[in-house]
């Protein structure tokens, strides 16, 4: 009995001293859960389409162009740069005037004048068809206002631009603008 009752009182010391020794689980406060990522709608004069952005990948990016849209700098420009099965591009505010087309695009007035700052390029994000980006002029801290979206898969500019969003609908607007088309309204979703 005596070895019972020392196998007991064994028990019952390692139990408490594991139990001291073991700091208790902290309930974890409950996780909020995060803002769904914005989703901007550009209304143009062909049609409308719906981009979806990645706030976890360009997160300054997408604040910027959010910001940009909110004060309805897009609004009534129009497309600069359409390539057939490349590209096509907008944001600078000189397209609102017609007279300025042989600068469209070009120059130190064919943005917001306040770039982002930072490249935040990753290289996870692929250039794939319909993949939206900002376009710069060699230097991606230096990107700004103007977007641009890809018609067909370009591997071969992966890794140069910040892709900030994916069109989710209206997909085959963009292959339709040319230079010169309208986008009439952008908001954010």
């Amino acid at each position: 009995m005596r070895r019972r009752e020392w196998l007991g009182r064994t028990l019952v010391w390692l139990t408490a001293a594991l139990t001291a020794a073991v700091p208790r689980a902290q309930v974890a406060s409950p996780v909020r859960p995060q803002p769904p990522a914005p989703k901007i709608r550009f209304e143009t004069s062909v049609g409308a389409f719906v981009i979806q952005t990645f706030p976890n990948d360009a997160p300054l990016t997408v604040a910027h162009i959010v910001k940009l849209v909110t004060a309805g700098f897009y609004d009534g420009q129009r497309v600069h740069r359409a390539v057939n099965g490349f590209v096509v591009q907008f944001g600078d505010p000189q397209t609102r005037d017609e007279s300025k087309r042989s600068v469209w695009g070009r120059g130190p007035a064919a943005s917001s004048g306040a770039p982002i700052g930072v490249a935040e390029v990753v290289l996870k994000r692929k250039h794939v068809a319909g993949s939206v980006g900002v376009a710069h002029m060699g230097e991606p801290a230096k990107a700004d206002s103007q977007i641009y979206i890809t018609l067909s898969d370009r591997p071969d500019i992966d890794g140069q631009y910040a892709i900030f969003g994916q069109v989710i609908d209206g997909f085959d607007v963009p292959a339709r603008l040319h230079i010169g088309d309208a986008i009439i309204r952008a908001t954010v979703q």
